[in-house]
């Protein structure tokens, strides 16, 4: 997935600046993320380990900028980075994987399904109580290989992922977005760079996606005052409607035993403030208690 992010990346660069593929070298870089499988991530330091080798990296000149899908980014950056740049968004909706080819709706009573995302798994307990919930981590051929061994009976993959490789032969149904809410700045792509690089600045802004950069900027703002990350059972999406913009979020407990939701409309400029609002506006909804897990 990764490959296929920053393959589109310099694929763009190369069209903006009527440049050969050749001009731009992908520097492959395994972070722990990648590396450590067998526990859940929020054991080994969050998703952040999925960008503190790529950003030191940048840090020491090895490389220019980093791709990254937006929805295991940190809300903060490194000092001397900045993040700044988006490509424009994919379908940011969940996909249910089952190699039955069934729908959620379908599993019985009891069933297992795998997941590594806290978000996910509170969503399903919330809405299916009565499935075990186990942890699976690792790229998607791996995924698919723990379901053909039954070590689960379904899980769950964003849309967007899907598309970008083109594993059109996936069993999948696509999860529409009120029935789940999906990850904040789900089926985004951010470019990450020095902040001193003028240049680089100069050659990213020719792909810059606008549309997703306004988006991002309320959903990014959300999960910021909530003081979240993405380790944490919060899910958002921004939506743009003419000169307004549609601003959902949603915070659950682990146990998918309670959630609070939001929903507002504002004008485009005012996402970001909106999205600290909606979080202020949750965290007193929520009172005390709710947030306890965050201590945990």
């Amino acid at each position: 997935m990764a490959l296929a992010q920053a393959y589109e990346t310099r694929a763009r660069l190369a069209k903006a600046f009527d440049l050969p593929f050749e001009a731009f070298e992908i520097v492959v870089i395994m972070t722990t993320g990648d590396r450590v499988t067998d526990r859940p991530l929020k054991e080994i330091g969050g998703k952040g380990l999925f960008t503190r080798e790529i950003e030191q990296a940048m840090l020491d000149g090895s490389i220019d900028i980093a791709v990254h899908s937006m929805k295991d980014m940190p809300v903060l950056q490194p000092d001397g980075l900045v993040l700044d740049t988006y490509l424009p968004r994919e379908d940011v909706r969940d996909a249910f994987i089952s190699l039955s080819g069934g729908a959620l709706s379908d599993l019985s009573p009891g069933a297992v399904v795998g997941t590594s995302s806290l978000r996910r798994q509170a969503q399903l307990k919330l809405r299916r109580p009565d499935l075990q919930v186990v942890e699976f981590r690792g790229n998607l051929q791996t995924r698919l290989k723990k379901l053909e061994n039954q070590v689960a009976e379904a899980t769950f993959l964003a849309m967007a992922g899907l598309k970008r490789l083109n594993m059109n032969e996936v069993p999948r149904q696509a999860i529409e977005v009120d029935d789940m809410l999906p990850a904040v700045a789900q089926g985004a792509i951010g470019i990450e760079r020095r902040i001193n690089d003028g240049r680089m600045a100069d050659m990213l802004a020719a792909i810059h996606d606008r549309e997703t950069g306004q988006r991002l900027a309320a959903e990014r703002a959300f999960l910021a005052a909530l003081d979240g990350s993405c380790e944490t059972p919060i899910a958002g999406l921004s939506e743009l409607q003419g000169s307004t913009m549609r601003l959902r979020g949603e915070v659950l407990r682990p146990d998918g035993s309670d959630a609070i939701h939001d929903d507002m409309v504002v004008p485009i400029e005012d996402g970001a403030q909106a999205g600290k609002e909606m979080a202020a506006k949750l965290l007193e909804q929520a009172g005390r208690g709710f947030f306890d897990w965050r201590e945990s």
